[in-house]
């Protein structure tokens, strides 16, 4: 699929911001007042700015209301929803914490649980539509959960080395971010390796796959159309790779160099490191729609 920016652009913020959400809400951070309020104002901040992106991808921007509608059948409209929900009951537990300086679990477990459910049903979109297998056969809301909650993690770190506090719990946060992105290179790398074979294919599409290859006789036209510009837009193999290497280089190997560096020479090294997961996470998630194909390209000689 031919990768939007405003969408590249929209999963990847909005999750970092949903991600610093449920963390904040369960209590993650220390309890000082300047940190409070960068990192809310900077969770809050990176959501808006994703629906802003959201927004500009919609050819009638005025008719977005109208994905409010559809929430019995459509996890479009789910995610639409909880992308509402989940910051106002975080601006309000945000709002209370930085006033008042009172943290009210039950709110901030509530903020948690939606901003988890609205990545998930971000998720979900992609990973339901059965015609694009590379979403629909691999570990799609897995990898946008784990996604979110290493960026949240890192976000909130990055918004406690801007005032110099330090973060509880960061052993066992290094660890869980060394994990994650052994997960996510698992997951785009060596599991890649493997989806050539899943889904369907000419094969499978017309029953004959027990009788060798099967290929075109002649393609259905010789000039290009917007299924194969959008819907089966190819990125080659080498540079697939680099980009991968590049993502989760820059998205956890040097988030977790950084951060364990931090322990000794300061929290302020989790400012650059909140940098280069943006970075890397703009990378991996434009090779995540880069890399899906829709099955009709079949009928155009793909394989």
């Amino acid at each position: 699929m031919h990768p939007a920016p405003s969408i590249v652009v929209l999963t990847v913020l909005s999750g970092l911001g949903l991600g610093m959400m449920a963390w904040l809400g369960v209590g993650l951070g220390p309890d000082t007042g300047l940190f409070r309020w960068l990192a809310c104002a900077l969770a809050l901040g990176l959501v808006a700015g994703g629906g802003l992106a959201s927004a500009l991808h919609l050819g009638r921007p005025e008719n977005a209301w109208r994905a409010f509608s559809q929430w019995r059948t459509s996890w479009l409209s789910r995610e639409a929803w909880l992308m509402v929900a989940a910051p106002v009951a975080f601006g309000l537990y945000a709002l209370i914490w930085c006033l008042g300086g009172w943290r009210l679990w039950g709110l901030g477990l509530i903020a948690a649980a939606l901003s988890l459910g609205a990545v998930y049903a971000t998720a979900m979109i992609y990973a339901q539509l059965k015609p694009v297998p590379r979403w629909s056969a691999t570990p799609t809301r897995a990898m946008f959960l784990t996604a979110a909650l290493v960026g949240g993690l890192v976000g909130v770190g990055g918004a406690a080395g801007v005032v110099g506090a330090p973060v509880p719990g960061w052993g066992s946060a290094l660890a869980f971010l060394a994990g994650a992105g052994v997960w996510v290179w698992w997951q785009t790398a060596a599991a890649g390796a493997s989806r050539s074979s899943q889904g369907s294919s000419a094969e499978t599409a017309t029953g004959l796959g027990h009788m060798g290859r099967v290929r075109m006789f002649e393609a259905p036209h010789t000039g290009s159309n917007y299924l194969l510009d959008e819907m089966a837009y190819r990125v080659g193999r080498k540079r697939a790779y680099q980009i991968r290497l590049i993502g989760a280089g820059l998205g956890y190997a040097v988030p977790l160099l950084l951060s364990l560096l931090a322990l000794l020479a300061g929290g302020w090294l989790m400012v650059p490191a909140l940098v280069c997961h943006i970075t890397g996470m703009l990378a991996l998630r434009w090779l995540f729609f880069a890399e899906a194909e829709h099955v009709q390209a079949l009928y155009y000689g793909r394989h």
